[in-house]
């Protein structure tokens, strides 16, 4: 964990962050995109506004995922355990598929948001 830290420090200190000119009401870029941590959900509502409402159930179902992957007798949650397998799976797919969102938004989307490949 030091050494991650470390390396975080001398990242910061040698690369410089990607931020924009402060923001302009007269001039607004397009397209506008949110936050890097919410471009994956942006990406996925710009398909269908009801896709919304399957990230809701998913964070209802990561909110009991504790409760959820313990077993009948009330065990501790295990992660490395072989009838946790389609929990870990689940969870890696979310992940997965957030991942994937995210790139798709921040470097395929171009002006109106349509789908180009970058050059």
């Amino acid at each position: 964990m030091a050494a991650f830290a470390c390396l975080a420090f001398l990242l910061a200190a040698f690369v410089r962050a990607p931020l924009q000119e402060a923001a302009d009401p007269g001039l607004v870029p397009n397209p506008v995109k949110s936050a890097w941590f919410l471009l994956w959900i942006q990406e996925l509502v710009s398909y269908s506004k009801f896709l919304v409402y399957p990230v809701l159930l998913l964070l209802v179902a990561f909110f009991f995922l504790p409760r959820i992957s313990r077993g009948a007798s009330g065990e501790n949650a295990e992660w490395c355990w072989r009838k946790r397998t389609p929990t870990q799976l689940a969870v890696v797919a979310a992940f997965l598929l957030i991942v994937f969102l995210t790139i798709v938004a921040a470097f395929f989307r171009g002006e109106n948001w349509t789908f180009v490949v970058p050059l």
